[in-house]
């Protein structure tokens, strides 16, 4: 019997481990496109969240229903229905995000982050465990795009959320509103992210061989006294 994953651990994977920017490196063209500042990266997150929580509960309670030949076809029906929805709300209620985003809200429908999940994990298991894994991706994809647009909001423009906080002495760079700006703050995020891992892994190891020498020489003086 295939031992199930905790369901803490079925959210907080995807706030790090499996988090669809700095380690599936998903959904790039959004994350890259409507990043220049901290305010479109929240819009562009909460309206990817609530896209991959809706459209992942419904597949997941479906999922024996869809005949396994027309399975794409389907989960891209359900994903465009809700992409649909959070569309015209934006431009109704917030028709200056709405703009801002342009047509990377409609894009939504094609994001590799949510038609993966459905495929990889939503048709796959319980709807509650779906809403645990839609959760954490949709939390991981939000700390990236609010990480990566106030980074280059707060270089390149001096403000966060559309508040001043650096001093008028400060030069804006204005590179980091322009799309290498959006490179090369990402590059060295995914850098970062990686030198992390590695150390971490590092230190794990060396824990490791630490505990097996300490064990090692335990035993060597056992025998010893055995003898």
């Amino acid at each position: 019997m295939v031992k199930q994953v905790p369901l803490s651990k079925e959210f907080l994977k995807g706030l790090w481990e499996q988090n669809p920017i700095f380690k599936q490196v998903l959904g790039m063209c959004p994350t890259l496109a409507v990043t220049v500042s901290a305010i479109n990266g929240i819009a562009m997150a909460l309206a990817t969240t609530f896209v991959l929580v809706t459209a992942s509960l419904l597949i997941s309670t479906i999922r024996k229903l869809i005949p396994n030949q027309v399975r794409i076809a389907a989960y891209i029906v359900i994903i465009a229905t809700f992409v649909t929805i959070v569309d015209l709300v934006m431009k109704a209620k917030f028709p200056e995000l709405s703009k801002a985003l342009g047509p990377f809200i409609p894009l939504i429908v094609v994001n590799c982050i949510i038609l993966g999940r459905q495929e990889a994990f939503a048709s796959k298991n319980t709807p509650f465990r779906a809403l645990l894994d839609a959760l954490g991706m949709g939390a991981g994809f939000f700390i990236a795009l609010v990480s990566l647009g106030g980074i280059r909001e707060i270089i390149g423009s001096r403000t966060f959320l559309g508040i001043q906080i650096l001093p008028d002495a400060f030069e804006p760079w204005l590179i980091m509103i322009l799309p290498a700006g959006a490179f090369l703050t990402l590059g060295l995020m995914l850098g970062f992210a990686n030198m992390y891992t590695d150390r971490k892994k590092r230190i794990e190891k060396e824990s490791l061989i630490e505990q097996y020498k300490r064990v090692s020489k335990v035993e060597i003086s056992m025998a010893q006294e055995g003898i």
